[in-house]
C-alpha cells in the first residue's frame, strides 16, 4: 500500500515538474515572439521614416533644382533627358524633338531671343541607383532646329567630344536645360599644338570657325579648320562668365602660346625658324615633310630685286640611300606641298635652289620650305642665304679649245660635222677625227647635246617631256612629274597640270574672299555668268550677293555691285 502511493506521488510530482517546464517554454516563446514583433514593427516603422525623409529631400532638391532651372532660364523653365546622337556639322547648335519646341514655346522662350542650352553628361553611380549629372563634363550650345526624333538630341561634332572625352557609354544620356547666357566680352584660349599661330592672319581665321558658334564655355576645345589642316584650341578663360554667348557681340580674344615641344611635332604641319646664314640639321622619313620658315628683310629685298643678290636654299644629304625634295612658298601660302609651291628642286642628293621672285615688289616678306622625304629615311643640313651675284655668272666662261664663238664666226673657219660647232680652219681636220673618235651627239629632236661616247649610254631623254637626264634619275623623274595622282576634289592629273590646277581651277583650293576677308574654299565655277566675267569663284559670288547700305544714299546694294552703283549714280557727286 505505501509502495503503491509512493509511486503515484512522484508519478504526480513528475507530471507537474513536466506541466511547469512546458509552462516556462512556452512563455519563453511568447516572450521572444512578442520581442521580434516589436524589433519588426520598429524597423518598418525607421523604414517608413527615412522614406518619408528621402522623398522629403527629393522634393526639396526637385525644387530647388526647378528653381535653379527658372533663374537660369530667366523664367523659362526647360529641364529634359534625352539619348545623345552624333550628326555631322559645323559649330554649336544642336537639334531637337519637335516636342521641345511646343514646351518652349509655352514656356515663352520664343520671345526672349536665341535659345541656349547647358548639357551635362548623366551617369549611373551604382547600378540600380538613381541617375546623377556628372557635373565635370559638362558644355553650352545652341539651337538648330527641332527636327530630333522623340526622346533623343542630336549633337554636332563640337558639342560630342566636348561632352564625352573620357569615352562614349552604349547608351549615352544627357541632360539638356534651357539657360540665359551673357554677352561675351573676352575669351583666352591656348593651342594645344604647335603651328597655329604661323598661319596668316591666324586671328581671322579664329574668327571665321566662331561664326559657327553660338556660345563658348571654359574648358571647351575648338577645332579650327584650315584647309586640310586641323588645329585645336581649348578656351581657357571667358568674360563675364564662365559660358558666354557669341552672337552678335565683340570679343576680345587673346591667343596663348603653346606649350608643345617643336621636336615631338614632326608629324604634324609645324614651321621651324630657320635663321639665315645658319643651318639646321634634322631627319625627314619617307612620305613626309619637315617645315621651315625664314624671312627676308626689307633692306636685303632690294638687293634681290635689283639682281645684285640671290636667296639660295641649299641642302646637304647624307650618302645614305634616302632622297629629298624642295618645295618653297611665300605666305600665304604657308605649307608648301608637292602640287601647291612657287619653288622646287627635284635633283637627287645634295642641291641648291635659287629663288627668283616673278614680282620684284614681293620680295621681303615669310618665306616656307618643304624638305619632302622622297625615298627612305634621309639625313640632311638645310640653310638659307643671300649670296652676290658674281660678275662672271654661271655659265660664261672663256672658250679654252680651238673652238670659235658663234658671234665670232670668220671665214677662216669649218662647221664640225660632229658636233656642229665652228673650228678654225687650219685645226679642223685634227678636231673632227679627235671628235668623230671620242664624241656623239644625242639624235633626240632638239636635243644635238654633244656628248663623250662613254657618257652617252646614261644620257636618256623622257618619251613623255622630252627631258634630258641621266640613267639613275629617270625613274625619280617620272614618279614625280608623270605618275597620276589624285586631287581631294577627285581629279586625277600628273604633276605639272596638278599644279595649275590646284593654284587655279581645284574646289578645294583656298582663297582670301575679297568680300568678307576670310580665308575659305574656293568653290566651283558660279552660275552667274557675269560672275565669271569678273573672275569670281562660286564663294565670292555667293558671299558678294550680301547686301550692305551705300554710304552714300543708304540704299541696300549688292556688295559685288557696290562698285557699280558707285559709278553708276554718285560718280558726280
Amino acid at each position: 500500500m505505501d509502495f503503491e502511493l509512493r509511486q503515484a506521488r512522484e508519478k504526480l510530482e513528475r507530471e507537474q515538474r513536466e506541466r511547469m517546464q512546458r509552462a516556462k517554454a512556452k512563455a519563453e516563446r511568447e516572450r521572444r515572439a512578442k520581442a521580434e514583433a516589436a524589433r519588426r514593427q520598429e524597423a518598418l516603422e525607421a523604414s517608413h521614416r527615412e522614406r518619408r525623409l528621402d522623398a522629403a529631400r527629393a522634393q526639396e532638391e526637385a525644387d530647388q533644382k526647378m528653381e535653379e532651372v527658372v533663374q537660369l532660364g530667366k523664367g523659362v523653365s526647360f529641364s529634359r533627358m534625352f539619348e545623345a546622337l552624333r550628326y555631322d556639322g559645323p559649330g554649336d547648335k544642336i537639334k531637337l524633338p519637335p516636342s521641345s519646341f511646343k514646351e518652349l514655346s509655352d514656356e515663352g522662350a520664343l520671345d526672349k531671343g536665341p535659345m541656349y542650352f547647358r548639357l551635362s553628361k548623366v551617369r549611373d553611380t551604382v547600378p540600380g541607383a538613381t541617375m546623377e549629372q556628372d557635373t565635370e563634363e559638362a558644355t553650352c550650345s545652341g539651337v538648330l532646329e527641332f527636327t530630333a526624333r522623340e526622346g533623343s538630341a542630336e549633337l554636332p561634332p563640337h558639342v560630342w567630344n566636348n561632352l564625352f572625352r573620357s569615352d562614349t557609354p552604349d547608351v549615352p544620356l544627357i541632360e539638356v536645360k534651357y539657360v540665359s547666357l551673357p554677352k561675351g566680352t573676352y575669351a583666352k584660349l591656348k593651342p594645344e599644338g604647335a603651328g597655329f599661330s604661323d598661319l596668316p592672319n591666324h586671328r581671322a581665321v579664329l574668327e571665321t570657325a566662331l561664326r559657327n558658334h553660338a556660345t563658348l564655355s571654359e574648358n571647351d576645345i575648338v577645332v579650327v579648320n584650315y584647309g586640310l589642316l586641323q588645329y585645336k584650341l581649348k578656351v581657357l578663360e571667358l568674360k563675364p562668365a564662365s559660358s558666354v554667348s557669341v552672337l552678335e557681340t565683340d570679343v576680345e580674344v587673346d591667343i596663348e602660346g603653346s606649350d608643345s615641344v617643336l621636336d615631338n611635332e614632326e608629324n604634324q604641319h609645324v614651321l621651324v625658324p630657320l635663321a639665315i646664314g645658319k643651318v639646321e640639321s634634322s631627319v625627314v622619313e619617307e612620305g613626309k615633310f619637315r617645315y621651315y620658315k625664314f624671312s627676308v628683310e626689307e633692306s636685303v629685298s632690294e638687293k634681290v630685286a635689283s639682281g645684285r643678290a640671290n636667296i639660295e636654299v641649299k641642302i646637304d644629304t647624307d650618302a645614305s640611300g634616302g632622297d629629298t625634295d624642295i618645295y618653297v612658298s611665300r605666305h600665304p601660302l604657308v605649307f608648301p606641298t608637292q602640287h601647291r609651291h612657287e619653288w622646287s628642286s627635284h635633283e637627287m642628293g645634295s642641291k641648291v635652289l635659287i629663288l627668283k621672285p616673278r614680282d620684284s615688289s614681293l620680295v621681303s616678306g615669310v618665306y616656307s620650305i618643304g624638305v619632302y622625304g622622297f625615298k627612305g629615311t634621309s639625313k640632311y643640313q638645310i640653310s638659307v642665304a643671300i649670296k652676290d651675284v658674281n660678275s662672271q655668272r654661271i655659265g660664261e666662261h672663256a672658250s679654252a679649245t680651238g673652238s670659235v664663238d658663234a658671234d665670232s664666226v670668220d671665214a677662216d673657219s669649218v662647221l664640225c660635222r660632229n658636233c656642229k660647232r665652228h673650228i678654225a680652219s687650219r685645226s679642223a681636220h685634227l678636231h673632227e677625227a679627235y671628235c668623230m673618235r671620242h664624241n656623239v651627239a644625242c639624235p633626240h629632236d632638239g636635243c644635238g647635246v654633244v656628248l663623250r661616247k662613254e657618257e652617252a649610254a646614261d644620257h636618256v631623254h623622257c618619251n613623255k617631256c622630252g627631258r634630258a637626264f641621266q640613267q639613275r634619275e629617270m625613274e625619280k623623274h617620272m614618279k614625280v612629274f608623270h605618275e597620276p595622282r589624285q586631287c581631294p576634289c577627285g581629279v586625277v592629273l600628273e604633276k605639272e597640270d596638278m599644279v595649275q590646277h590646284q593654284s587655279s581651277t581645284c574646289p578645294l583650293r583656298l582663297i582670301v574672299c575679297q568680300f568678307c576677308g576670310d580665308t575659305v574654299h574656293a568653290g566651283g565655277e558660279p552660275v552667274d555668268a557675269r560672275d565669271r566675267l569678273r573672275n569670281m569663284c562660286e564663294h565670292e559670288s555667293i558671299c558678294g550677293s550680301r547686301t550692305a547700305p551705300c554710304d552714300s544714299c543708304g540704299r541696300s546694294v549688292m556688295l559685288k555691285e557696290m562698285d557699280i552703283h558707285h559709278i553708276a549714280v554718285h560718280q558726280k557727286s
